[in-house]
């Protein structure tokens, strides 16, 4: 059902990191969506009027608020498509983040709205409702479209790497989780004492499901807006791009930016031989950043870092030194490394030396340990260090 709906309604589907492809997978979710929640609304919002159960009309003010939750998936996936301006030069591929948190925190009102109808009704100590045969039809009819919407959105969702498609699929899954215990409930209440609620009782603990869940899609969202580590495959394939240039011996300082699915921004240090002609270097710098755009669709920038690779000396005392910045963190690195002789008095060691953020050590002292281990290589070594942080997560906890 879902690959005929794709064929029938998204043209060139598997071209995910097209805006406007994505902007039609975001309309279909939502429309799909926002008509399935309708019609499940209706039902069971009517059926628990009629015979006074909190659970199921929960269950379909639930799916009423899934409707919202299409129409913003829609809308999201709409502004996302939208492009570049002058007040958003690099687009705005971040309102599908946007959208995603919405959503979380519409799971999070209705987790705490079922919450607070399930402790009112235990506190006045209402009858659990008697369940018609018409109510457990019109339930499994419920989980059965949900989790249908469930693998829906998720197969969407995966394709894309969309956290909002994700989030609804989440919340379809929660919907059908929720439907069948009522189910259950119904069906244990028929065998318990009158004064035992337990439609109120599992109201109160499916509300408390749907809170964890809408809790951790927020944090998820939350996450990507305020700037996360790149995946560590995505690190793992850019260095494989850039170190497949014979001229560039190492990189450091990889920093990526996120603005949105298929909205990447990457800066990067190459180390490449000082005595390298300065076209040639230009040449494959250029290159290089037009293959990382062709293979990631990232927009790359490189910087060139000259360094002594030919000296012996130097890559001993580069090594030595490397090796030994690991007793103060496993994840500590140096680059830029240069040796700066001063008449017979002392080795300046110049590089710079990155600082975990899992290391607790402040700057000052970082300095000073690295002093002390290079003296232990040489009493004559004083390191000029500049401090860098890491910015792609790497083991650095």
């Amino acid at each position: 059902m879902t690959n005929l709906l794709l064929k029938l309604f998204v043209k060139d589907k598997d071209n995910v990191n097209d805006v406007k492809v994505r902007s039609k997978y975001g309309t279909l979710s939502g429309v799909v969506g926002i008509i399935c929640n309708f019609l499940l609304s209706l039902s069971k919002i009517a059926v628990g009027v009629i015979i006074g159960s909190i659970s199921v009309m929960a269950d379909g003010l639930n799916n009423l608020s899934d409707m919202g939750s299409g129409v913003i998936t829609m809308v999201g996936f709409k502004m996302a498509a939208k492009p570049a301006d002058k007040d958003h030069p690099f687009g705005h591929g971040r309102m599908e983040y946007l959208s995603a948190f919405i959503v979380a925190m519409l799971i999070l009102l209705v987790g705490f709205e079922l919450i607070k109808s399930s402790v009112e009704a235990l506190i006045a100590r209402e009858a659990a409702p008697k369940y018609p045969l018409l109510v457990y039809i019109v339930l499994l009819i419920s989980v059965t479209v949900k989790f249908w919407l469930f693998l829906f959105n998720r197969k969407l969702g995966k394709k894309l790497s969309s956290d909002a498609l994700l989030a609804t699929a989440q919340d379809s899954r929660n919907d059908a989780i929720a439907t069948v215990v009522i189910i259950l409930s119904a069906i244990c209440s028929r065998f318990m004492p009158s004064f035992i609620n337990l439609d109120a009782i599992m109201g109160l603990l499916v509300g408390l499901f749907i809170i964890y869940s809408g809790i951790g899609a927020a944090k998820e969202t939350v996450d990507k807006l305020l700037g996360q580590p790149p995946e560590q495959e995505l690190i793992e394939e850019l260095e494989k791009i850039i170190l497949s240039f014979s001229d560039f011996s190492a990189i450091h300082d990889l920093i990526v930016h996120n603005y949105g699915p298929g909205r990447c921004l990457a800066s990067v240090h190459v180390e490449v031989s000082q005595n390298i002609d300065v076209v040639h270097c230009h040449e494959q710098v250029d290159l290089c950043e037009k293959l990382v755009g062709e293979k990631l669709g990232i927009l790359l920038t490189i910087h060139s870092d000259p360094i002594d690779v030919d000296n012996e000396e130097v890559g001993k005392i580069r090594t030595a030194l490397s090796e030994k910045v690991k007793s103060i963190h496993e994840a500590v690195t140096i680059h830029d490394f240069r040796m700066t002789p001063i008449a017979n008095e002392r080795t300046n060691l110049i590089f710079d030396a990155v600082l975990p953020d899992g290391a607790q050590i402040d700057e000052k002292e970082f300095k000073d340990k690295i002093n002390s281990l290079a003296r232990e290589i040489n009493p004559t070594f004083v390191c000029v260090i500049t401090v860098d942080r890491d910015y792609i997560g790497k083991k650095n906890k």
